[in-house]
């Protein structure tokens, strides 16, 4: 019986789901739609109109040039981090990745308010580099979580290894750990470009008219909604779900969620 009822709970959730995104879908397509389950007749300009009227273009550049820098800076910063609490024991280690873990456990409406006056009264809120660093805040740590288990699975006589042999500290990350660690840092940075297209509080307390990414220019049409037609409005929205979408599918196509499971390496007494 509490099986029947968690599948039917599921299925019921499932449904309500492909409902509300399958109405969508089809009144970005419709041409009129009242009083019947289908619409009248199906068109595609309302795409055209939206790209137009929202200009989507630019917002469309915006987003990415926000997304690949954060990602880059977030990989910089949590990939050298993240090795480091991977292979040292240090009293207060536990409090650090608490210290990590509280950007992504905690809202970020409850700190993105005082980030972003503070951005605004260092002259930063409302520029696009306003909009990068108050993504950062969430992505280091999340790529700093999710590269720690990738690299306490490199066995540390690899790199003892490698110095024996001459190599530098450049040269055993370059030669060694990249090329073990590539698949963990090609998933924690697809995993920072979907979050980061999807972050909508800190962008929104932080953007500006010209650095709208492009679910912020979303809310701004959803609220605009009375005075532009909403086959517009949600042929915007489809086109945001298309692309976070898109990125979702190929970031799990690299991600082992097994590997993403931070556990406490317990070293050997007298190591």
């Amino acid at each position: 019986m509490w099986s029947s009822v968690v599948w039917g709970f599921m299925g019921f959730f499932l449904l309500n789901m492909v409902g509300i995104i399958g109405s969508v879908a089809v009144n970005s397509v419709a041409t009129r739609w009242l009083r019947s389950w289908l619409p009248d007749d199906y068109t595609f300009r309302w795409y055209s109109s939206a790209w137009a009227e929202f200009q989507l273009g630019d917002v469309l550049t915006v987003t990415m040039q926000v997304v690949l820098a954060v990602v880059l800076i977030s990989a910089l910063i949590g990939v050298p981090a993240a090795y480091a609490l991977a292979r040292r024991e240090f009293r207060g280690k536990r409090a650090v990745m608490l210290l990590f873990l509280l950007p992504l456990l905690v809202p970020p409406i409850t700190y993105g308010i005082p980030l972003a006056t503070t951005l605004y009264q260092f002259h930063l809120g409302g520029t696009l580099t306003g909009v990068i660093l108050a993504n950062l805040v969430p992505t280091v740590p999340f790529v700093i979580l999710t590269m720690t288990p990738f690299i306490e699975q490199v066995d540390p006589r690899l790199e003892a290894a490698a110095r024996v042999f001459g190599a530098g500290t450049f040269s055993v990350f370059r030669h060694v750990l990249v090329p073990l660690l590539a698949p963990g840092i090609l998933a924690a940075c697809l995993l920072v470009l979907v979050r980061t297209i999807a972050m909508f509080e800190l962008t929104f307390l932080t953007a500006g008219g010209d650095s709208q990414t492009l679910v912020v220019a979303l809310y701004y049409s959803v609220f605009a909604a009375g005075v532009r037609a909403g086959q517009s409005v949600d042929a915007m929205a489809v086109l945001y779900m298309l692309t976070t979408l898109f990125w979702l599918v190929i970031a799990l196509r690299f991600v082992d969620p097994t590997q993403i499971v931070a556990r406490v390496k317990k070293q050997p007494k007298g190591a």
